[in-house]
C-alpha cells in the first residue's frame, strides 16, 4: 500500500522548484529591448524565506534565465539556483550530493515535460493546479491553486506544519 503525501511530508528535508510556471504563472512580458519580465507571488517568497530560515534546503532549477528571477532567490536566501540549464537531472543529482539528501527526501514542483524526468525520481513530485497532464499525472500531490499564485506556499506550509516547524516561533512582534 502506497504512503498518502501527508505521511511522505514527514521525511521531506529539502524543497526543489522550477520557475516558469511554479514559482511564475507563466506568462513573460516582453520589453522593447525584448527583456523577459516574469511576476512572482509575494506568499511564494514569504514560505520559501521562512523555509531557508528553518534550515531546509531550497534549490532551484529552471530551464529559463533571467538576472532579475536570481537576485529576487538570492535575496531570499536561496544559494542553490541554476537557471539555464539543459540538463535538469544533473543539477538535481548535484543539489543531493551536495546536502547529503536522498532524493525520496525532497519534494519537487514542477509543471512541465522538462521536469518529468526529475519528478519520477524524488520523493514528493507535486506541481501547480494548471500544471501539464503529464505532469499532473506523476505528482502525489496537485496543489489547490495555479503556478505563481501560491502553489509553493501551499507546499512549503504542508511541509513544515507537519514538521511543526511553521510559525513555531511567530510572536507579535512580526507586526
Amino acid at each position: 500500500m502506497s504512503k498518502s503525501y501527508k505521511e511522505i511530508m514527514n521525511n521531506i528535508k529539502a524543497f526543489v522548484f522550477d520557475v516558469d510556471g511554479v514559482l511564475t504563472d507563466g506568462t513573460v512580458h516582453v520589453s522593447q529591448d525584448g527583456q523577459l519580465l516574469r511576476q512572482m507571488n509575494i506568499r511564494d517568497g514569504y514560505a520559501m524565506k521562512a523555509a531557508v530560515d528553518k534550515g531546509y534546503p531550497v534549490c532551484i532549477i529552471s530551464g529559463g534565465s533571467n538576472d532579475g528571477v536570481r537576485v529576487r532567490l538570492q535575496n531570499l536566501g536561496i544559494k542553490d539556483i541554476y537557471l539555464a540549464v539543459p540538463d535538469k537531472l544533473e543539477k538535481f543529482y548535484e543539489f543531493c550530493d551536495g546536502y547529503g539528501i536522498k532524493p525520496e527526501e525532497i519534494l519537487y514542483m514542477g509543471d512541465d515535460i522538462p521536469d518529468y524526468i526529475v519528478m519520477q525520481k524524488v520523493g514528493l513530485p507535486t506541481c501547480p493546479q494548471d500544471a501539464a497532464p503529464e505532469i499532473k499525472g506523476i505528482s502525489k500531490y496537485i496543489s489547490h491553486v495555479n503556478g505563481g499564485r501560491g502553489a509553493v506556499r501551499d507546499v512549503i506550509e504542508q511541509v513544515m506544519k507537519v514538521h511543526g516547524t511553521w510559525m513555531d516561533d511567530f510572536s507579535a512582534n512580526y507586526f
